[in-house]
Formats: C-alpha cells, structure tokens, sequence
C-alpha cells in the first residue's frame, strides 16, 4: 500500500474541476501527482494538468487498487482505484458499491478521452491508456459488466505480453471470451483471437485504435 496524497496534494486533488479534472496548484505539486499516476500533464500547450482515473478515484476517498506486476502475475495493492484484471483475492466483490466505483472510473475516462483525444475523440482510447493498457482494457471490461476472474474459477484475466501495445485478455469460457472482445472493439480496441501453441486454448490480443 503506498502513502496517501500529502494534505497539500490533498487540496489541490479536492479542488479540481468536478468535470473535466483539470488541476491547480504549484509545479511541484502537480509533478509529484504525475509522478504517482492520479495526474498527467496535457501534451498540447497550454499544458494544463488533469486527474487520472485513479485520480477522480482518491477524489472521491477510495483508496484500495490491484496493479499488475508483470506478465501472468496476480495484481497487488497500489493504495489507489484501478480496475480489476483478474486474480485478486477480492474479485468476487461485485457489489453495488463497486459497480459505482467502476462506472465513475469509466466515466472519467471517457471525458479523459474527449480532453486529450485531438478533436475530443471518446471512441478510441487516449495517452493514459497506451501507457497503462492492462489496467486500460481490465476497466473497458469491468465498466461493461464483465466479471473478472478470482484466484481460481472463471472470469477474464489481463495481461502484459511481449508485444508492444497490446495486451492478452484470458477467458477459459469461449462465448464470454468472444463477449470481451466485442466489449473492446465497441471501446476502440483492435481486437484478434488466438490459440495458445500448448493446449490450444482461445485468448484475445487487444491494442489501442489509432484512427
């Protein structure tokens, strides 16, 4: 579990736009919520800064998070809000309080998307997703009701592969596998099915949409 924000990241976390995200506060400020991945700076001038998903999450007092650690890994605990990829302990948790967290989250997103995307895009995924693209695709996928999988038992599982910008989406069910990766098309993923070279098993690779 990391710290929580200092009182000062605090403030300036509290006081963003209820909307759009956008921050104030001093350089250091803003680079140290960058640095902690609840804010990004704006690539195009006059590069303002804006909360993250994770970031309308802490805004908003959530504070638990699974992040991935690697290629097959169960996810840890990162003291912010993230979407579930699948493996962890509290997968199961489905409840109406979570289903809210992740329909926020998504939400955020998609007005993350409209605010970076050139031309407000919100059908193609944005900066923040290329460089996070399993906790990206695991929230495409929760936020439309996908159930992510325990630490055994069915359900997706997302993760990193070799490939740059893509991901492997992991479903022992071939009609909810088939599910997911409608989900991600419908959310701006290029989306292809295939087998395992050992046992044959059916996954998904998902990349961003360019254009």
């Amino acid at each position: 579990m990391t710290r929580p924000p200092t009182v000062a990241q605090r403030r300036v976390i509290d006081a963003a736009d209820p909307v759009t995200g956008r921050l104030r506060g001093t350089e250091s400020q803003l680079t140290a919520l960058v640095k902690r991945g609840l804010a990004f700076r704006h690539p195009r001038p006059p590069h303002d800064h804006f909360l993250t998903p994770e970031g309308h999450r802490v805004r908003q007092g959530i504070t638990q998070a699974p992040e991935p650690d690697g290629p097959g890994k169960a996810p840890a605990s990162t003291g912010v809000f993230a979407a579930r990829v699948g493996g962890e302990e509290a997968a199961a948790d489905a409840g109406p309080a979570r289903r809210r967290e992740v329909h926020s989250a998504w939400q955020g997103l998609v007005e993350l998307r409209r605010m970076t995307n050139p031309g407000g895009d919100v059908d193609r995924p944005c900066g923040w997703e290329r460089a996070h693209l399993v906790r990206a695709a695991a929230l495409a996928l929760e936020a439309a009701g996908h159930g992510p999988a325990g630490r055994e038992g069915p359900g997706y599982r997302v993760r990193e592969t070799p490939q740059p910008e893509a991901v492997a989406v992991h479903e022992p069910d071939g009609e909810a596998l088939r599910a997911c990766a409608a989900t991600l098309e419908g959310a701006g993923w290029q989306v292809s099915e295939h087998r395992e070279p050992r046992g044959g098993t059916r996954y998904l690779l998902a990349s961003p949409r360019r254009a």
